[in-house]
């Protein structure tokens, strides 16, 4: 299989496992430009990007490497290829692909998406309906997962745990397996990194126990594990003052009433000082315990052994959005800026430092001109004198 690349390239393989087992989708873009002839480019919008087939930047072999991979930035794209529809009721799913992001990526998804066969491929958009979406998806530091959404009745369910996709430049297996007992596993380089149970891990049903509506808190309920002692006193001696004057100052020997003021020393911390007093907690008595609110079952819940289950399958697309060069261009280009700024400060500060040394020279000039006019004059004066 080759890559999926944004520069995102992909080779993807999408398989319903039986008894067989039996492939209903394999692309590895091994024809050179017939792929083309087996995807749909959507029409919904004219501005969509343009996938184009390359092996990247590096790869292990030159032609088994080759997928198609993402050429425009801050670009949404949309392309899909359709194959024999088939349910998989009573039958495992397995979907299958390779993704390679060449470039430190800041925002751009990698994941696929499996339709009805009832899609219209040139119309295909962000908004069309779709049984399974899987994949990874980046999207600065925040953002960094494998989608596993689910349609349930016309609901797009998302997965209730964080499955951590691969960050890095480097060709990535990424698998999904549905089973008919209504469980799944995530791999990625055929690692297993989540499983479990769909009703478990998805809110597809109602939860099977709710509050009971009826019930209240008795009055009396007493969650209180601790209770003042009724039987503590505060002591006689207890309250002081928080601060007292200092005994040991003493009225300064200059200190003028009249002028000044009555004195008064100055205050200090009372050591005897001991807080505001609490009685002391003893257990209480009457303690219950935290009350906890009782369940019932859940009149809404009806469980469904068929959360799995699609009735067609029939289209696989990629429905994307790629920022990343235009991002880091525009970073590349701040620090060019901030890098020019500097330089430009350093040129004017070296010139001015040119310009100090030239007045000094200017002026130990002028130093020595009127050095010279007075030694001159000194000299006439001298041969007058003689």
């Amino acid at each position: 299989m080759s890559p999926l690349g944004l520069p995102f390239l992909l080779g993807a393989l999408l398989g319903l496992v039986a008894a067989g087992p039996t492939q209903y989708f394999r692309e590895e873009f091994g024809d050179g430009d017939a792929w083309s002839s087996r995807w749909v480019e959507s029409k919904h919008k004219s501005d969509y990007g343009k996938f184009i087939l390359t092996a990247g930047k590096f790869y292990g072999d030159a032609e088994k490497d080759k997928g198609i991979q993402t050429s425009q930035d801050a670009r949404f794209y949309a392309i899909s290829s359709r194959f024999e529809p088939f349910s998989n009721k009573d039958k495992t799913l397995v979907v299958q692909f390779t993704v390679k992001h060449e470039q430190n990526i800041d925002c751009g998804g990698g994941y696929v998406k499996l339709f009805p066969a009832g899609l219209n491929q040139e119309d295909m958009h962000g908004d069309s309906e779709y049984n399974i979406m899987f994949g990874p998806d980046i999207c600065g530091p925040g953002t960094k997962k494998v989608h596993v959404i689910f349609n349930y009745k016309g609901k797009n369910v998302l997965i209730n745990k964080d499955i951590r996709c691969k960050d890095d430049e480097f060709t990535h297996l990424y698998t999904l397996v549905v089973r008919p007992d209504n469980t799944y596993e995530v791999k990625i380089d055929n690692s297993k990194v989540e499983s479990g149970s769909l009703e478990d891990d998805w809110d597809f049903l109602p939860p099977k126990k709710i509050k009971d509506p009826e019930a209240k808190k008795p009055d009396d309920w007493d969650e209180r594990a601790k209770i003042d002692d009724p039987e503590d006193t505060k002591p006689e001696d207890w309250d002081k003052p928080e601060h007292i004057p200092d005994p040991d100052a003493k009225k300064p020997e200059d200190w003028d009433e009249e002028m000044d003021g009555e004195w008064e020393p100055p205050v200090i911390q009372n050591p005897e000082y001991k807080g505001e007093w609490r009685p002391r907690q003893i257990d209480n008595p009457d303690y219950k315990g935290k009350w906890v609110h009782p369940e019932i079952d859940n009149p809404d819940y009806t469980p469904d052994p068929t959360l799995y289950a699609y009735e067609s399958f029939g289209v696989v697309g990629l429905d994307l959005w790629q920022e990343a060069e235009r991002k880091m261009k525009e970073q590349q280009d701040e620090e060019q800026r901030k890098k020019q700024e500097e330089e430009d400060k350093k040129r004017k500060e070296e010139e001015g430092d040119d310009d100090a040394e030239g007045d000094e020279d200017e002026d130990d000039d002028d130093e020595e001109e009127g050095d010279k006019e007075e030694e001159d004059e000194a000299g006439a004066a001298l041969k007058d004198e003689l």
